[in-house]
């Protein structure tokens, strides 16, 4: 197995001081606002990004330290496979999110409806486009019957470090 090595390229702030508690997705984070930290040697990157009004965040989940293959997911009491789950405990713990950007002053994103734990790592940016993001006849599997709660659910301890 080859070993690849990511570089963080700025930091993410958020009102998030620990897991419990939190929105699990950026839906649920409605009106949440923070900001991100890049990195002065990265800060040319940001040319033009503020034309976007929404952006997708790719992060190191930091604070997930083990995995399990089967998962009890936030919106459900079954357990299910880990890859049909944006569950945090994962074999290579990447999370992403598409937030809201409100503005960029130098080298500060200016974001909301945030979900991310605060002082999260950022590994890369890219722009949310519809033409590109969006697919019809979309299925959501097991989570069909959680559509309704998804606005709702907090985080709670199922994936803290025990």
């Amino acid at each position: 197995m080859n070993n690849i090595i990511f570089h963080e390229i700025g930091i993410i702030h958020s009102p998030f001081n620990e897991l419990q508690g939190m929105p699990i997705q950026p839906r649920s984070g409605k009106g949440i606002n923070g900001h991100i930290e890049v990195y002065d040697e990265y800060k040319d990157g940001l040319k033009d990004l503020g034309g976007f009004s929404h952006i997708i965040l790719i992060f190191h989940l930091h604070k997930s330290e083990t995995y399990n293959l089967r998962v009890v997911p936030f919106l459900d009491t079954e357990k299910r496979g880990v890859f049909a789950t944006r569950a945090p405990k994962r074999p290579n713990p990447i999370g992403i999110s598409v937030v809201e950007l409100v503005s960029i002053a130098d080298n500060i994103i200016h974001i909301k409806n945030l979900d991310i734990l605060d002082q999260t790592p950022l590994l890369d940016i890219k722009p949310y486009v519809p033409e590109f993001d969006n697919t019809e006849n979309i299925k959501i599997g097991w989570l069909e019957k959680a559509r309704a709660n998804m606005e709702n659910i907090r985080s709670d301890d199922r994936f803290h470090s025990k």
